[in-house]
């Protein structure tokens, strides 16, 4: 990473959610969906739940929530029925064949969270998981399995899940978003860049580095230019006003960086971060 990206914690905690995104997509057969897998495993007591609760018991969308219920219900691994109390919604129960699934998946999620952690020693492993469980434990439903509790992934997926929404939040009225305050920092520490060089410091696709630029072209902050000694070459020159605008970003992202970090110490939000950069840097 750019080291001054590197600084960012949000930066890092996105590039560790994007460590394991890439393990889900390398380590899970196309049968096994990660999403499913953990509303089984919280469905597991018996009690129904509704959509929307269980989307909030594994740190998934509402739409995501919806797609999964769907699948499992067709797979008849989820028994799905109107919600007496509330018929414009549903109750999720888990069959006996969801049961057996969940036990059938459990061997492929467990070398997905050896694949996120490959990296690790057994005892960075260990402070990585109290660090993360002490950060987002106020903020989990009651009824979160301990095995979720427990799982880097799933906790990483949550952090980064309430740091971006904290995020968005408070750059909305800047007219960027949290992709766009990184590019903005890369720029100002690398000078002039390529897209392409900009795409693998984020390791994001090219398409959507295009797209990134775009939007802050758009907004009147950064400006393409064609290289005099390669014109095929075009690289990114940031506007007047871009810097102003990032050094207002950054007060806003540290106090939301504060507020999601507040239950560590300095010393162990160093160590938090420590761990992850040797997540992300994970082959």
């Amino acid at each position: 990473m750019l080291p001054a990206l590197a600084e960012l914690e949000g930066h890092v905690v996105w590039r560790a959610h994007a460590r394991v995104t890439s393990a889900v997509e390398a380590v899970l057969p196309p049968n096994v969906d990660i999403h499913a897998y953990a509303a089984l495993v919280a469905l597991a007591d018996g009690v129904p739940r509704s959509q929307q609760a269980l989307a909030q018991t594994v740190c998934v969308s509402r739409t995501t929530i919806m797609r999964v219920a769907a699948d499992l219900a067709e797979r008849g691994l989820v028994e799905r029925v109107r919600n007496p109390t509330d018929r414009r919604s549903y109750l999720l129960t888990r069959t006996s064949e969801g049961e057996l699934a969940a036990q059938s998946w459990h061997r492929h999620v467990a070398a997905l969270e050896k694949a996120v952690t490959a990296g690790l020693t057994t005892r960075q492993r260990d402070d990585l998981r109290f660090l993360l469980r002490r950060v987002v434990e106020a903020e989990l439903p009651p009824d979160t399995p301990e095995e979720l509790r427990c799982s880097i992934a799933f906790l990483i997926a949550r952090l980064h899940m309430r740091m971006r929404a904290d995020f968005v939040g408070v750059l909305g009225p800047l007219g960027i978003d949290p992709a766009h305050a990184g590019i903005l920092t890369a720029l100002v520490a690398t000078g002039p860049i390529s897209q392409s060089e900009l795409a693998r410091l984020f390791a994001v696709s090219g398409a959507h580095m295009v797209q990134l630029v775009d939007d802050l072209e758009g907004r009147g902050l950064v400006a393409r230019r064609r290289l005099d000694t390669d014109r095929r070459t075009q690289v990114l020159d940031l506007l007047p006003g871009a810097e102003e605008c990032l050094a207002r970003a950054k007060v806003l992202a540290d106090g939301v960086t504060a507020a999601c970090l507040a239950p560590l110490t300095p010393a162990q939000i160093d160590r938090l971060l420590d761990l992850l950069r040797r997540v992300i840097a994970t082959p």
